[in-house]
């Protein structure tokens, strides 16, 4: 008998049909002969709506209060749910984050799992209980309700899927499993039967919706075979595994793209060491996530530093920016939040030249100017004026042929062409 972890979106849990649906398929699951452990999220949109509430009443909650808040949107799925599968026979039993043992660091919106009990799911199985717990949350030591961050329920999937050691974890979703692109941008985007999870943790890095980062990085730390799946739609769905020998590995995979990006620069700063640490290290402090970093270095020995966050801390960060532009005696702060990442990925763009000066070559041909640029062994990055993010995606979707499927010595005869 095989032990599956299953997780459900909100998508997949919005409405009582739905929730039926679900049963349906985890007691299908359970039939077939295998163990089942249900993480889920909180029906629909009902995270926002929590979210709102709060921020009627104030406009700085507490961030250990609106953990408290938000974890009851869980709280209603697993016992919905759980009621939905005994209606059908299926002998089920609900857990909330801290009921099932998911200890956490007291980070409130952006914890950290640090291990997990998994006695009472071990317990419950062996009796025959399909187990339906809460994903997103946990609990602190000092008891504290915890939660993860958005999408931190596939966190909490696969970090049971490693604990249980899981022969599969399925991340039930809207979408049938990680397509070449947004199939909303590109209507010709493909549905990858294969990823590797270094090119998962790059797709999810780089905006796709598909996966949180935390649980691609989770999965490949512990080795957690992973599949995206449908909900709605039957189908093998895209299997993320560490294999690369025996596929047909196309040059690029897929394009993705962040909006959500802002970009800040603090002009004329001293270029002299442990200068990126006196700009940085505030912004860490004050748990901001950086991600792309540019310096250019002036004629005069100065350099403007530039680099970008997320949308939502923006305001935050130029803040704490200002401060240091004062402290440095720099040279003033420019900032952007309409700016968005494009962004290839591949594992073939490793030993394959000429990748990124076709991405840019087919982007300033739409006449898209690229402000900067990032890359790594398997991604190329770009951020360009947020205006231009579909029409980037389709020309670089489009110059690649992702639609077809890979023939890489036809490509690499054109790229030399």
């Amino acid at each position: 008998m095989s032990l599956i972890v299953q997780k459900y979106g909100g998508t997949s849990v919005a409405s009582i049909p739905c929730m039926m649906h679900v049963a349906r398929k985890i007691k299908a699951t359970q039939t077939a002969g295998h163990d089942v452990v249900v993480v889920v999220s909180a029906m629909g949109d009902e995270t926002d709506r929590l979210e709102s509430l709060a921020y009627q009443i104030t406009d700085s909650p507490t961030e250990r209060e609106m953990d408290v808040l938000l974890s009851t949107g869980e709280q209603v799925s697993i016992a919905l749910l759980s009621m939905a599968l005994q209606s059908l026979g299926c002998a089920a039993k609900s857990y909330t984050g801290f009921q099932v043992g998911i200890h956490t660091d007291s980070a409130h919106t952006k914890a950290r799992i640090e291990h997990i009990d998994e006695n009472n799911i071990r317990a419950d199985l062996a009796q025959g209980y399909v187990v339906v717990v809460a994903g997103f949350q946990g609990m602190d030591a000092n008891g504290n309700i915890t939660t993860l961050g958005r999408g931190g329920s596939d966190t909490t999937a696969v970090a049971l899927a490693a604990a249980l050691k899981a022969d599969e974890c399925q991340i039930y979703t809207d979408v049938d499993g990680v397509y070449t692109a947004d199939p909303r941008i590109v209507s010709q985007a493909r549905c990858l039967p294969r990823v590797t999870f270094d090119e998962m943790l790059e797709v999810a890095s780089q905006g796709a919706q598909v996966l949180q980062i935390r649980a691609v990085e989770f999965a490949g730390k512990y080795r957690v075979p992973l599949r995206v799946l449908s909900t709605f739609k039957e189908g093998a769905g895209t299997l993320v595994t560490f294999e690369e020998k025996g596929m047909e590995q196309p040059i690029v995979s897929g394009v993705t793209y962040c909006r959500e990006e802002a970009r800040l620069i603090i002009r004329s700063v001293p270029d002299k060491p442990g200068i990126a640490g006196r700009i940085l290290g505030p912004i860490s402090e004050a748990n901001i996530e950086v991600d792309m970093i540019i310096k250019n270095l002036g004629d005069d020995g100065n350099t403007d530093f530039t680099f970008t966050v997320h949308r939502r801390d923006f305001d935050r960060a130029r803040a704490i920016l200002e401060k240091i532009n004062l402290e440095l005696n720099a040279g003033g702060i420019l900032s952007d939040a309409k700016i968005a990442k494009l962004s290839i990925v591949g594992v073939g763009i490793r030993s394959h030249a000429g990748i990124a000066s076709t991405m840019f070559e087919v982007l300033g041909k739409e006449g898209i100017n690229i402000q900067l640029i990032s890359t790594s062994e398997i991604k190329v990055s770009v951020v360009v004026d947020e205006k231009y993010l579909e029409l980037g995606v389709r020309t670089i979707h489009e110059a690649f042929r992702l639609h077809e499927e890979p023939h890489e010595e036809d490509y690499e005869h054109r790229l030399r062409a």
